[in-house]
């Protein structure tokens, strides 16, 4: 089975090891050392670089999908509310059938979230057997024997990349290992917390599919943590930088995109308030909203618009008209 793997994995290996190397020719290009350690370290930040990006749009459909998800859970509530209560066969296959047509309705998928930690899953194991294969002395890809063997001599505070904490000699190397492991959980916890706590409508937050992200939010830490120590460091860079990566585009898709009635739409009109605010200062005027209101910084809205009262119009009195000279006669 697991030759199987790797055979799959082979071609993964492959790309993975030139785009390592690539980054590697290039800083080393510019002044580092082949045999260094933080040169080996960019090569794999390198690696990040081009995977993030080759994984931006998958990445927004995740956002775009989880908050679509949220949107739509007082429909599904109500569909479960329907069934809530029956066990039977025919009423589990119609809340399932319903369920699944809401999603083809509203044009969700639900396992869009998990595209890109199930994308990168197999690049871990890619760099886990280049590493293990360079620490083994195996070419693989554009690994030359020479390449191998500064990769080999690199080492950060007396560590090798390929060293994990389970095999390590040293107690540096298990110290680093430990930090990596500690910083690679934490920011996995922050970046989910990040999507779960800013971009939730609050009254999203009693539905099923919140209940289950606020469990995966504790669970795959852990998850994660306990699997680190038997990872190399590199992997282990690989897996922090990654993760910072993460939580640094959800910040800016949360913070341009959020989700309709989430903390950070709120947060989004103050700012966009804010900004009126600043720009009717400048220009010496009041500043106007959309629907002729005023931004209300303090209170973090608007201003109902002011009412047009009409005002009386001052009315002239007619003065009487004198008789004409016939008209006297006459009478």
């Amino acid at each position: 089975m697991i030759d199987f793997l790797n055979t799959i994995l082979y071609p993964l290996e492959v790309a993975v090891a030139w785009i390592v190397v690539a980054w590697h020719r290039v800083l080393t290009a510019i002044g580092l050392p082949a045999d260094g350690g933080w040169t080996w370290v960019l090569s794999i930040v390198g690696l990040v670089l081009v995977i993030r990006s080759l994984l931006i749009p998958l990445f927004v459909r995740q956002i775009r999908s989880s908050r679509e998800m949220q949107l739509i859970q007082p429909e599904i509530k109500k569909i479960q509310d329907k069934y809530k209560g029956k066990t039977d066969q025919e009423s589990r296959q119609k809340l399932t059938k319903e369920t699944m047509e809401l999603y083809k309705t509203k044009k969700v998928n639900p396992f869009a979230s998990c595209l890109p930690l199930l994308l990168q899953m197999p690049i871990f194991f890619a760099l886990f057997n280049v590493l293990n294969g360079i620490s083994r002395e195996r070419a693989i890809g554009a690994f030359t024997p020479e390449l191998i063997a500064q990769a080999n001599a690199a080492t950060i505070l007396g560590a090798q990349l390929s060293d994990t904490f389970l095999r390590a000699e040293t107690i540096e190397t298990r110290i680093i290992a430990i930090v990596l492991v500690v910083l690679m959980t934490a920011s996995q916890f922050w970046s989910q917390r990040q999507l779960f706590m800013k971009n939730m409508p609050p009254a999203a937050l009693d539905s099923p599919f919140a209940k289950q992200q606020k469990i995966l939010l504790y669970v795959l830490p852990g998850v994660f943590a306990v699997s680190g120590i038997g990872f190399p460091l590199g992997v282990l860079f690989y897996w922090l930088v990654t993760n910072l990566f993460s939580t640094a585009q959800q910040f800016l898709v949360i913070r341009n995109m959020p989700s309709p009635g989430s903390p950070a739409e709120k947060a989004l009109e103050a700012r966009r308030a804010a900004k009126a605010q600043r720009k009717a200062e400048r220009r010496g005027q009041a500043p106007e909203a959309p629907d002729g209101g005023r931004p209300n910084l303090i209170k973090g809205g608007l201003e109902p618009a002011p009412v047009d009262v009409p005002m009386p119009v001052a009315r002239q009195r007619q003065q009487p008209k004198r008789a004409t000279r016939s008209k006297r006669k006459r009478s």
